[in-house]
């Protein structure tokens, strides 16, 4: 006769301890090709993968800047080689916030988009500043020059408006300059443009500046002036809550 098999307690135990380490629930275990990865839409779970959550791991969405951009030139560009033509694309892109801050910048790549991209990038990383005054116009005439390009920007009343084309008004309107009058005498390339607008606008100088130079301020006459502007401005803006 055969004997019957009785489950020890020992072997009651192993099977208690598999038991307890399978998953629960059918899951397989981490790291099986079936397991499931962090965030996948079973079971009612709708939180998304990382990738799709905003702000999961590798999936940071980046919020707009509020700078305004513009492509103000495509040039194809032809190189003969052995062989053949290598042909390679340029583009110049100006970027501005309005506030009197731009950039600008020329960037190569065998395509357009790519391109494009290079520069905007680039003109990001090469903003500077300038003074607009009231009226938004510029504090003074001022000419500008890069090469055989000069550029002449001629400060202007409220509801002119930028009279002015091609690259400098580009460069004008994204620095946030609404009255200008300008002109553009010598090479007409979008590039030279662009810098001799720079060279100009850069050599603009405001009245604290000019006062300083010529003598008839100091530098802390100037600052006690303004800290002075700043309390009025303050003890206005109380008066107007109450």
């Amino acid at each position: 006769m055969e004997e019957e098999k009785v489950n020890t307690p020992a072997a009651t135990e192993e099977e208690a301890a598999k038991q307890e380490r399978q998953p629960r629930g059918g899951y397989e275990p981490h790291g099986s090709a079936a397991a499931p990865r962090p965030g996948d839409r079973k079971n009612g779970e709708h939180r998304g993968r990382p990738s799709e959550r905003r702000g999961g791991r590798g999936g940071f969405r980046r919020e707009g800047d509020d700078l305004q951009e513009r492509v103000v030139n495509i040039n194809r560009i032809s190189k003969t080689v052995q062989g053949g033509k290598h042909v390679r694309f340029s583009a110049i892109a100006v970027v501005g916030d309005g506030k009197g801050h731009y950039g600008y910048a020329l960037s190569k790549s065998g395509e357009v988009p790519d391109a494009i991209k290079k520069a905007l990038e680039k003109a990001r990383k090469k903003m500077v500043a300038i003074q607009i005054v009231k009226g938004d116009t510029i504090a003074h005439d001022v000419v500008g020059t890069f090469g055989s390009t000069k550029v002449v920007l001629k400060a202007a009343r409220p509801g002119t408006g930028i009279v002015a084309g091609g690259a400098v008004r580009a460069i004008l309107e994204l620095a946030g300059i609404k009255n200008v009058v300008s002109k553009v005498y010598g090479s007409t390339a979008p590039i030279n443009v662009l810098r001799a607008t720079d060279n100009g606008l850069l050599g603009l100088k405001n009245y604290e500046k000019v006062m300083v130079l010529r003598g008839k301020k100091t530098e802390e006459e100037l600052k006690a002036k303004k800290a002075a502007e700043r309390a009025k401005r303050r003890e206005e803006a109380a008066k107007g809550d109450k």
